[in-house]
């Protein structure tokens, strides 16, 4: 049980470690939060700094949350996997060491659905993918993407599910900004600045 509980702590932890600040603060000696839409997260370093530094953003906060489900899987098992994949994706979503500001979470639930279940996550990663070179908004391929997760998580099983569905409903959430702006024809596209501070 204390290898578990410490396991889940240690996901939370590895989780606030920033890629797109640190990323940012290399590339440009910047801070990202003071640029674009002020968002910690791959999407506003692709903005903000180019193609380049936002791939390595999104390669690191997927490799962060794979390592997370790693140490997860080998000191508690399956489940333990599952809770430290949820436990990272909020270390990086309200990570306590930035004052609980953080990113949305939609690299890092990759790299979390990469470890749980490779071909699921692809699929996700696919649909998500043409739906940005469709219509050009990120946010909606994220969105759906994720909302796809928990849905084809399904037939693996019910506590899968569960974990893709907490998955999908933090990055929702993240999202609910960018979804009303969506709503309202207002979002920015992909190669447009952000219309919001």
């Amino acid at each position: 049980m204390v290898l578990k509980v410490l396991a889940i702590l240690l996901s939370y932890t590895i989780g606030n470690f920033s890629t797109s600040i640190i990323v940012s603060k290399l590339w440009a000696g910047i801070d990202i939060r003071k640029y674009g839409s002020g968002n910690a997260g791959a999407t506003n370093v692709l903005r903000t700094l180019g193609m380049k530094a936002g791939l390595v953003t999104f390669i690191g906060d997927a490799l962060k949350a794979i390592l997370a489900v790693w140490i997860g899987s080998r000191l508690g098992g399956e489940g333990t996997a599952l809770i430290c994949g949820i436990a990272v994706v909020i270390g990086h979503n309200w990570p306590i060491f930035l004052g609980f500001k953080g990113g949305k979470g939609i690299a890092s639930s990759i790299g979390v659905g990469l470890f749980v279940n490779p071909i699921v996550a692809i699929i996700c990663i696919i649909v998500g993918v043409l739906i940005v070179a469709k219509t050009k908004y990120v946010s909606l391929g994220s969105v759906v993407a994720i909302s796809l997760l928990p849905v084809l998580l399904l037939f693996s099983g019910f506590k899968f599910f569960l974990f893709g569905l907490v998955l999908a409903l933090m990055a929702i959430y993240r999202h609910k900004e960018n979804i009303s702006r969506l709503l309202k024809g207002t979002e920015s596209k992909l190669g447009q600045k952000s219309r919001t501070k």
